[in-house]
């Protein structure tokens, strides 16, 4: 192994967003040596585009607000797929984390009387967003940085991971390079906690940046760890349509908390077309009771843009659809309605969402005080990833932790808004307090190197190929591949065909070629980024096959209604012993009776 520059650490966590970071902090408190990889730059992660806030039941706006309201708030957003226990320990767990973020310097916006303020969003009962402005995952970043750099972390910045390592069936490390000089690291650990974020570059239209190409899920699917609720992918109601060059770009679903209003072409407020029954008697019927309910009146009722965000998604695809969208293919999101309640309007905007009126300003050129903006949905975050021990975080392979986005249960079919930012604190810590824990039980590994001899040979194979097959090319065909066939809505016969040109393009991937050297080198990052997309596209693909019907963020044209067989279990993916993708489905464990009980009675 001298050919390789060789780390040792207790516990290496992959991802240095709010899970990555959070997990880091935990496991160096607890006395253990700790390393961080990003494939990015410390303080890049896409938490930092989470602008609404972190949802907790703190009830400092409606004290109405509490754990069980969550919970329940939570189940009934994820269709009743989620893990229950996931549920339960987030909606218990989250005010804690955020308070100890507080105590940590974070700066949150204030009530009156200097409590947490917290806002609405989609799908949640009470005012439970507490945020700094629309900066909230930038304000969690700094905070989490801050404080954990004074524990220790030995933190790799621009360094990518392409396996996992292991010992029998234990996890023992992981191989990767770093992207500057593209040499080769070996990271041997006794614990790896997976926190790489989401697929979202497996689609043409996404919020996320270049980073998220399914690593996390990929990583441990090959380690031979199961993947849960693949199918479920969330497309964001709300992204940037105009210019192209800004395309997807996240437009916080706070401008809708704050007021905003979505329009078609012809000035209608459409979402009062298609309400579901269950939000009847909660639902706005007039701009000014949906403005009222988002300054904190108790008596005033939901407005419909606050409904889930599949729904949304799905209402503003069918105007687009018959004709009623915007000029360039979406619909009308508008906050300067509100001067006509609001004296002082542009600076109300301005104060709240700081970050949206100047991404508007510089890149579109437009005054969100004065004007709408042009909005779409646009792919956001992947519910399903590694199947975790709802207490622990540790997948089924020993040794192997996952946090955040890569891992799944806590959302279910569809995840809350605001819900991430929770998700992270809460399950990070945890990923980071039971990562620790194993690492001081258990010794070191061994590291093959008959392993990170094949990871290395793989690795350099594009070098020395002579095909004109380029590695762009082959990607952006899967993800428009992915956008047009396995994206808002589904059909069997259009994902049966993406099963067969993901084959297709599998063959490419394998002749890509690459010049140059290993130094600052994008066309081999990328190259070695394909295995990763194909992989999980692949799986998306197969799981959305074998969900025949339509639930939360899976909506499906040939089974458009939710079939109750189906709500009883998970859809499991393993790698089989032949490499092909293997499904089952799990049943969901029988929910506690107490937890029964909380879900009737919130009813």
């Amino acid at each position: 192994m001298s050919e390789y520059i060789t780390h040792e650490h207790d516990v290496l966590i992959i991802g240095a967003g709010g899970a990555g970071l959070r997990a880091a902090v935990e496991a160096s408190a607890a006395g253990v040596k700790v390393a961080v990889i990003t494939k990015s730059l410390l303080g890049k992660a896409h938490t930092v585009m989470a602008e609404g806030g972190v949802a907790a039941a703190m009830g400092n706006v409606d004290d109405r607000d509490n754990w069980r309201v969550h919970f329940s708030d939570t189940m009934r957003g994820g269709q009743y797929l989620n893990n229950w226990r996931m549920a339960e320990l987030h909606a218990k767990e989250a005010p804690d984390r955020v308070r100890e973020l507080e105590a940590w310097g974070a700066l949150f916006d204030r009530t009156k009387d200097g409590r947490i303020l917290q806002r609405n969003f989609g799908g949640h009962r009470y005012p439970r967003l507490a945020h700094v402005g629309d900066r909230t995952g930038l304000e969690m970043i700094r905070t989490l940085q801050d404080h954990g750099i004074h524990l220790g972390l030995d933190v790799f910045m621009e360094h990518t991971v392409v396996t996992l390592l292991k010992d029998g069936g234990r996890i023992s490390g992981a191989f990767g390079y770093d992207r500057e000089r593209g040499r080769f690291h070996v990271f041997r650990a006794k614990a790896v906690v997976l926190a790489t974020g989401g697929i979202g570059r497996a689609f043409k239209i996404t919020s996320n940046s270049w980073e998220y190409t399914g690593d996390g899920h990929s990583l441990a699917y090959h380690a031979g760890a199961a993947l849960m609720d693949m199918e479920f992918v969330q497309f964001h109601p709300t992204g940037m349509i105009w210019p192209p060059s800004v395309r997807g770009i996240l437009v916080t679903e706070g401008v809708r908390g704050e007021g905003g209003v979505l329009r078609n072409r012809d000035g209608e407020r459409f979402m009062f077309k298609d309400i579901p029954p269950l939000y009847v008697n909660q639902t706005a019927t007039s701009e000014e009771e949906g403005w009222r309910y988002t300054q904190g009146d108790k008596d005033a009722k939901r407005p419909p843009e606050l409904l889930t965000r599949d729904h949304v998604a799905r209402c503003i695809r069918r105007e687009v659809r018959e004709g009623r969208g915007s000029p360039h293919g979406g619909v009308f999101l508008d906050i300067a309605w509100i001067k006509e309640k609001l004296p002082n309007a542009p600076e109300h905007i301005k104060k709240k969402l700081p970050s949206m009126y100047h991404q508007f300003k510089q890149l579109a050129d437009i005054d969100i005080t004065k004007e709408p903006m042009e909005v779409g949905p646009t792919t956001h975050y992947m519910m399903g990833g590694v199947k975790v021990d709802a207490d622990s975080q540790m997948s089924d392979v020993p040794g192997l932790f996952a946090a955040g986005e890569c891992g799944a249960g806590l959302h279910g079919a569809n995840r809350l808004g605001g819900n991430s930012l929770s998700d992270l604190l809460v399950f990070g810590k945890r990923a980071g307090e039971y990562s620790a824990a194993f690492a001081k039980e258990n010794s070191s590994g061994a590291v093959n190197p008959d392993a990170l001899a094949t990871a290395e040979k793989q690795a350099l194979e594009p070098f020395g190929r002579q095909s004109s097959e380029n590695p762009f090319a082959v990607q952006h065909a899967l993800q428009d591949l992915m956008q047009d066939m396995v994206g808002i809505v589904r059909q069997e016969n259009e994902m049966m065909q993406a099963l067969e040109r993901i084959r297709e393009l599998k063959g490419r991937a394998d002749q890509v070629s690459v010049d140059g050297n290993r130094e600052y080198n994008a066309g081999w990052h990328t190259a070695l980024d394909l295995n990763n997309l194909l992989t999980v596209s692949e799986i998306v693909t197969r799981a959305a096959l074998e969900r025949k019907e339509s639930r939360g963020a899976h909506f499906r044209d040939d089974y458009p209604a939710k079939d109750d067989q189906f709500g009883k279990f998970n859809i499991v993916a393993r790698k089989g012993a032949n490499g092909e993708v293997q499904l089952s489905r799990e049943p969901i464990p029988s929910m506690r009776e107490d937890l029964r009980n909380v879900i009737e009675e919130m009813k």
